[in-house]
């Protein structure tokens, strides 16, 4: 990547491929992602997103293809050295450890993120300036078993948040979450963009993505059908078809 336009690019796949014996997940798919961008990315379900994200943060191998990070190959790189350099996610099915309280879920992605706290009482400390952001501040010391399903999908991404990510992959955080809720993440998305990170977003609220996104691709059957500005895949009769549908089509994106 030598052009001027591709030195802005944090990240990018060349025929990324997922499969599972003859299973497709993910079929050659080509992506960059901008610095300072929101990539949103949508589909039907089993479209491959998951598994997508799965392979660029190294949960699951890629079998085929290549995925760079700051133009560095990070394919079938371990998950925690992926975390080390700035890369940090949430997951669809929340996966909190059980046992322990919402504070103490959270201070482990500080230990263990980019910057790695050692000390306790510093990564507690820096824990709570995110609760507060995530409203879930009065919570810290509740068991996360007594957690609701918005209140775990929070706890998600301030985890995420407290390995001081500069690239953040979200796997459908906004499930779940009430109207009040979808707001705050919402905005708390667009600030922390506004504060230099980059954000690829797996989201089927479509209010929400199509918002706040820069630019959306979309996946179907493991391979991509298209990639633009929000509008115009709110427009496109590929995407309508296989996802959004007519009804969606007739409406404002903006206010879907």
């Amino acid at each position: 990547m030598n052009s001027d336009a591709d030195r802005n690019i944090i990240l990018y796949g060349r025929k990324v491929t997922k499969t599972f014996g003859a299973l497709r997940a993910v079929w050659q798919v080509d992506f960059k992602v901008k610095k300072n961008e929101i990539f949103g990315i949508i589909g039907p379900n089993g479209a491959g997103k998951t598994t997508l994200l799965s392979m660029i943060n190294g949960t699951l191998k890629v079998t085929d293809g290549a995925i760079y990070y700051k133009d560095r190959n990070i394919t079938n790189l371990k998950t925690h050295k992926i975390a080390e350099l700035g890369i940090s996610r949430t997951f669809q099915i929340v996966k909190p450890f059980p046992g322990m309280t919402l504070l103490e879920n959270v201070s482990i992605g500080a230990m263990f993120g980019k910057d790695r706290i050692v000390n306790v009482k510093e990564a507690q400390d820096k824990t709570r300036s995110i609760l507060s952001r995530l409203n879930l501040i009065e919570k810290e010391e509740v068991p996360v078993e007594n957690l609701n399903v918005s209140e775990r999908k929070r706890l998600e991404l301030a985890r995420a948040l407290a390995m001081d990510p500069e690239l953040i992959l979200l796997d459908e955080v906004m499930a779940g979450s009430s109207s009040t809720d979808l707001e705050m993440i919402m905005r708390l998305i667009e600030e922390l963009n506004k504060e230099g990170k980059t954000i690829l977003l797996i989201e089927h609220v479509m209010k929400a993505i199509m918002s706040i996104s820069h630019r959306i691709m979309v996946l179907h059957h493991g391979e991509k059908i298209a990639e633009d500005k929000p509008e115009n895949i709110s427009k496109n009769e590929k995407v309508i078809s296989a996802y959004l549908g007519s009804r969606y089509a007739k409406m404002s994106w903006k206010n879907a």
